[in-house]
């Protein structure tokens, strides 16, 4: 089998990128429901609801617990690198962003005194705790619905 027939034929990475679609597209919804506006730029960017880096590790992780079981060093893994990236998400690219706000609010006072500068800082990097458990649930469920 070729490498590019092995990967083609991978079910767990196929449901895990799915899953990060899923939640991808959930984000312009949501934002569609809540601003009565169409962002598409929302497929592409990090941050908001639900985190797509949590559902598709999880989706992954779940797919390697079903399929080499829940008790295998595989999942065990899956499921340590998992925890890792929801904590990053919620912990530290949640406070980059809170960062990249304060610096944001610091050059447009700057600004103000005719300085003119490029431009801002992206503020929408990290997710709230419920961001990132919607985005690790939704996983979860992709997972289940597709393996």
């Amino acid at each position: 089998m070729s490498f590019f027939d092995e990967i083609l034929g991978n079910n767990a990475l196929w449901i895990a990128l799915c899953a990060w679609l899923v939640a991808q597209i959930l984000k312009i919804v949501i934002e569609l429901a809540r601003s009565r506006r169409l962002n598409w730029g929302l497929l592409m960017s990090s941050g908001g609801m639900p985190s797509s880096h949590s559902s598709f590790v999880t989706a992954v992780t779940t797919v390697i617990g079903l399929s080499e079981g829940f008790d295998s060093p595989i999942f065990a893994l899956g499921a340590i690198v998992s925890l890792i990236v929801m904590y990053d998400a919620s912990g530290v690219r949640r406070a980059a962003g809170n960062q990249a706000k304060v610096i944001n609010d610091l050059l447009a006072s700057i600004e103000n005194t005719g300085i003119k500068l490029d431009k801002k800082l992206k503020e929408m990097l990290g997710h709230t705790p419920i961001e990132v458990a919607a985005g690790g649930i939704l996983g979860i469920i992709i997972a289940l619905l597709l393996y």
